[in-house]
């Protein structure tokens, strides 16, 4: 069965886009693949000043991913920390990428300059060494991931094959996939831009912890057009097209065909809010009960870690064997 990583890292809280565009794929792909899905704290510390921020960050995305139908018994979910071979792997891919590699990574360049005069972590620019051991610690055959992380897997696969050439056969070569198309959620407030944490403003942002009362508010409040009619055309009705997009999500209808049941926006954004507020609430209902219940939390973790420990320990022992470090 093929083997399949996708990592989250544990910052902001989980939005509907991550839901629908995302979220929901892992809980049905659980069950087509052999699945591995980490909440890499580890990551979240590049940016992280204060104490405790990412461990209750780290719960907190636990629950959701539990809540939205992840099964513990199924799909492995663990936290990146709680697998120690991770940053000891990650000193391996450290010491087999070269220094030029980790300089051109758009992302570290990119995050560099926006935080210009403000403390730059060493841990941004060797972050890709630590993904690096993250995708191939668990024998990874395919990494779902959007255009902005794929350099990051052709990293890792250079690193793998530089010390497979070098030191034998050691790790599984992974491959960067494009994952399943998930609903495409844009912000209710600014409908040509995808719903995202780093909003200027939460108006758009619809969170799955939102009440129904803030859901609906922010429905009826969203941005469509001055020409009234419901068509489904993301160029030239960005608002009117998000709304029909979310409405599909939640019903499995198709857009187009929707749009023929609407003359006016109001019922539009009203229905579109319902099924939302219908959709999330056995999620937020399940994610209640894991908030209140830590041990449960807790145990369905230690679980997860168990079971990518095993796989972890396995991949760590034949790097060092292959090395030839000597044993304990």
């Amino acid at each position: 069965m093929t083997r399949v990583l996708s990592c989250i890292q544990p910052t902001g809280d989980v939005h509907l886009g991550n839901y629908l565009g995302a979220l929901r794929n892992w809980v049905g792909g659980q069950h087509e693949a052999d699945v591995f899905h980490g909440i890499v704290d580890l990551h979240a510390l590049t940016v992280t000043s204060a104490p405790g921020v990412v461990g209750a960050a780290t719960i907190d995305l636990a629950a959701w991913l539990f809540a939205v139908g992840l099964d513990p018994d199924v799909a492995t979910v663990f936290v990146q920390s709680h697998v120690p071979e991770h940053a000891q792997l990650s000193w391996v891919m450290e010491c087999t990428v070269s220094f030029g590699e980790l300089s051109r990574m758009t992302q570290y360049k990119d995050k560099a300059a926006k935080r210009e005069g403000d403390f730059i972590s060493a841990g941004l620019f060797t972050y890709p060494a630590l993904m690096a051991a993250d995708i191939v610690l668990y024998d990874a055959d395919e990494v779902p991931v959007g255009e902005d992380q794929r350099q990051h897997v052709e990293i890792t696969r250079d690193i793998a094959i530089r010390f497979n050439s070098r030191f034998g056969d050691t790790f599984v070569i992974p491959v960067a996939v494009m994952p399943k198309a998930g609903a495409r959620v844009m912000d209710l407030q600014d409908p040509t831009s995808k719903m995202s944490k780093s909003a200027a403003t939460d108006a758009g942002l619809v969170l799955l912890a939102d009440e129904p009362a803030a859901i609906m508010k922010k429905f009826k409040r969203a941005v469509t057009d001055s020409d009234n009619e419901v068509r489904y055309d993301r160029e030239s009705k960005p608002g009117v097209s998000n709304l029909l997009d979310v409405l599909s999500a939640c019903t499995g209808e198709t857009p187009a065909v929707l749009a023929e049941s609407y003359t006016q926006y109001g019922p539009l954004k009203s229905d579109a809010g319902e099924a939302v507020v219908a959709l999330l609430q056995p999620v937020q209902a399940r994610y209640r009960e894991l908030m209140a219940d830590p041990g449960e939390l807790a145990a369905l973790l230690h679980k997860g870690a168990d079971k990518a420990g095993v796989v972890a320990k396995t991949t760590l022992a034949r790097a060092y064997d292959h090395l030839g470090l000597v044993p304990r």
